[in-house]
């Protein structure tokens, strides 16, 4: 037993060191998982194993949310629906010293509803509000830490490919995870613009204002936005009323963003099919993640950690939040490497 717990430590540390030089995450868990489990129990049960479990893994219903809700996000960044958002936002903000700071925090927001991804949000993002924070000659760490923060936003807010993928992992209900996200999601949104309003108030020269638009300019910017309001009404509106579940819900956002984009002529077929095309590529890649998820947990699991650890923080006498706080640490630590 005290082999097979050193081990599992020797695993965990090996996919730090892994994760810390730039390997995939995917690959670095299916490599660590396949390793452990063979040391353990030999090759032939892990060939055993991955016959089904990849199987057992990829023919989950709940995971087919995850493509559509990718490509709702990517066809919508091609519709322009990152630009309405940040016009409007920036229409009734960036008249404030760092309102157009602020406008794109709250245009993240806004897209991240749509996208459900903070890398797309944070990227597509970058280049709609970043030549206007250079325009207006905002610092660079103040335009940058914006577009930054602005993004992780895409995390929390629903629809959160993240979140999903999180639900399916620990096995809980995914609208149960977007209810409990979206509150925090929204006060993180207030918590950045205010946290942007005091550092201009105390930096003025990082963030100048901005020049104010006329109504006519308000309105039709306004006005813009309700395409994206239409679809995350109809999208987490039906969620949250049980008229249809998470899948269904995407494919109708999926449909809404197509039409719209057709409409408006702002989607083309070569359009559609960059989109289809990064959604596959998107989709392999977190399907490899719960596979390699799936052979770390049965590694470490058979090696003993999270029960010895388990034990471990149950006789080290501390309160139960200083242990919160401490598991909250190694995140952020295991995050930022």
């Amino acid at each position: 037993m005290m082999d097979s717990y050193i081990t599992g430590i020797a695993g965990l540390a090996g996919l730090l060191v892994l994760i810390a030089v730039r390997v995939p995450i995917a690959y670095t868990m299916i490599l660590v998982g396949i390793i452990g489990i063979s040391l353990q129990s030999g090759p032939m049960i892990v060939l055993n194993q991955l016959k089904d479990l990849a199987y057992a893994q990829f023919s989950n219903y709940d995971l087919s949310v995850l493509p559509m809700f990718i490509l709702m996000g990517g066809l919508a960044s091609r519709c322009g629906l990152s630009s309405d958002l940040f016009r409007a936002a920036n229409a009734w903000l960036g008249r404030f010293r760092g309102g157009v700071a602020m406008a794109a925090i709250t245009a993240c927001a806004g897209f991240g509803a749509v996208c459900g991804s903070s890398t797309a949000t944070a990227s597509t993002m970058g280049q709609v509000a970043l030549p206007e924070l250079r325009r207006y000659r905002y610092s660079g760490a103040l335009a940058t830490g914006t577009i930054a923060a602005g993004g992780t936003l895409g995390i929390l807010i629903p629809p959160s490919v993240v979140l999903i993928v999180y639900a399916i992992i620990v096995e809980v209900n995914i609208v149960t995870m977007f209810a409990a996200a979206l509150v925090p999601g929204l006060l993180a949104t207030l918590m950045f613009v205010g946290t942007v309003a005091l550092y201009c108030r105390f930096v003025p020269e990082a963030g100048p204002s901005g020049q104010a638009v006329s109504r006519a300019e308000l309105g039709a910017a306004t006005l813009a936005t309700i395409p994206v309001l239409v679809i995350f009404g109809v999208v987490i509106g039906g969620i949250y009323a049980g008229i249809y579940n998470p899948t269904a819900a995407a494919a109708i956002g999926v449909a809404l963003v197509v039409a719209y984009g057709f409409a408006r002529r702002r989607l083309s077929l070569t359009g559609l099919g960059d989109a289809l095309l990064e959604t596959a590529r998107a989709s392999g890649m977190i399907f490899l993640i719960l596979l390699g998820a799936e052979l770390l947990k049965i590694f470490m699991s058979r090696a003993g950690v999270p029960q010895s650890a388990a034990e471990m923080l149950q006789s080290s006498g501390l309160a139960p939040m200083v242990i919160l706080v401490l598991i909250i640490a190694a995140f952020l630590v295991c995050s930022d490497a």
